[in-house]
């Protein structure tokens, strides 16, 4: 039987060991940290609030309204700040007139409460306001950003009230506008879920002090749809449905500034 004297068997490790080195994988390059000192992207064609670069990389959006933020502080401070979800957005763009004079849109079509509730200091606070007008719902009951839940939707609206109340903000909590059907979310009947939040966001201003904005009863019809008349996909106000809002904004906001320290 042949046999491997150690000598043997030395020679052919200092004969292996290089070849299986030449086969082991280089080390990996050490990825980029996470912690930098801008990560917004220097073009934001192509991103909305639910792209994948922006969910993988920027969940609430920060980047989206960086820039204008710039604008404003202690010593240019904003009057109001609309934030919320499309409907804002699609309000600042179709409405401009309204949003002059030191109100300032920062609504992000597609979004959820939890997302608005991460940029609520960047977004609102940053800005110095007097009054914050929140209006948002929509999306949570779509489920954009996943499942959810009332209590969770409950518990961001109180967490932006805390943020407001505590540094010196009014708030306008605007109802969640009529709908009946959400063509992204084929086979939804929302206008339960809408009504049902509705109640407990005027209650919850009542109870609060707060400045609720019924946008619901002049925009729906009997059945809790959106007139057809005011927005053509039956979620989003057109023009017309702007129009019917823009006096109850109005008087929302007069009568926040008014209780104003």
């Amino acid at each position: 039987m042949n046999r491997i004297t150690p000598f043997a068997a030395l020679a052919f490790a200092l004969v292996a060991v290089p070849a299986l080195a030449q086969q082991t994988p280089p080390p990996q390059p050490q990825p980029e940290l996470a912690m930098v000192d801008d990560p917004c992207p220097a073009n934001r064609d192509g991103l909305w609030a639910l792209s994948d670069y922006v969910l993988k990389h920027d969940w609430p959006w920060l980047c989206r309204y960086r820039a204008e933020n710039a604008a404003y502080s202690a010593a240019n401070p904003a009057r109001a700040v609309f934030i919320g979800d499309s409907i804002t957005e699609g309000w600042a763009r179709t409405d401009p007139a309204l949003f002059t004079g030191g109100v300032v849109g920062r609504g992000l079509s597609g979004q959820t409460s939890p997302q608005i509730l991460l940029r609520f200091w960047q977004d609102v606070i940053a800005l110095h306001p007097r009054v914050v007008h929140i209006m948002i719902g929509t999306n949570d009951i779509a489920g954009n950003t996943g499942p959810t839940s009332v209590a969770a939707y409950q518990a961001n609206i109180r967490a932006m009230v805390d943020l407001a109340r505590v540094n010196g903000v009014r708030v306008v909590l605007g109802s969640i506008p009529p709908a009946r059907r959400m063509d992204w979310r084929p086979g939804l009947e929302p206008a339960p879920r809408i009504a049902q939040l509705n109640r407990w966001l005027r209650e919850f201003a009542d109870a609060q002090g707060l400045v609720y904005a019924d946008y619901h009863s002049a925009l729906a019809t009997p059945d809790g749809a959106l007139r057809p008349d005011l927005g053509k996909d039956g979620v989003h106000p057109g023009a017309p449905g702007y129009a019917l809002m823009r006096p109850i904004a109005e008087r929302a906001l007069a009568e926040a500034e008014a209780a104003y320290p």
